[in-house]
C-alpha cells in the first residue's frame, strides 16, 4: 500500500468515525430528550418534538453540558429535583444506548 493510499483510507476512516460519533451524539440527545420529556409529563407527539429542541440544544458547544443547562429549567419548573450527578449518570447511560443501536443498525 502507498503512502498515498494509507493516508487517504486513514482520512476516510476518521471521516466515519466523525459521522458516526454525530449520529450517537444525536441519539444520546434524543433517548434523553424522551427520558426528560417523560419526567416532565410529556407524551406521544409533544415528547418527540421535546427530544428534537435538546437534539438541537447539544449543537451550541461540545460535550452535553449545552443540553443540561437546557433541561435544568424544564425539570425546576416542574419542580423534579434532578441533579448534575443524575444527568450526567443519564447521558451516559443513553450514550452507551445510542452506541449499541448504532452498531446493530
Amino acid at each position: 500500500m502507498s503512502l498515498d493510499e494509507r493516508k487517504d483510507a486513514f482520512e476516510k476512516k476518521y471521516a466515519h468515525d466523525q459521522e458516526l460519533m454525530f449520529k450517537v451524539e444525536a441519539r444520546t440527545c434524543k433517548l434523553f430528550g424522551l427520558w426528560v420529556a417523560g419526567e416532565i409529563g410529556l407524551e406521544g407527539p409533544d415528547a418527540d418534538t421535546y427530544a428534537k429542541t435538546i437534539v438541537s440544544a447539544n449543537l451550541e458547544e461540545p460535550g452535553f453540558d449545552d443540553v443540561k443547562r437546557k433541561v435544568i429549567p424544564d425539570l425546576q419548573a416542574k419542580n423534579k429535583d434532578v441533579s448534575d450527578h443524575v444527568l450526567d449518570r443519564k447521558l451516559e447511560e443513553f450514550f452507551e444506548e445510542a452506541k449499541r443501536q448504532l452498531i446493530a443498525s
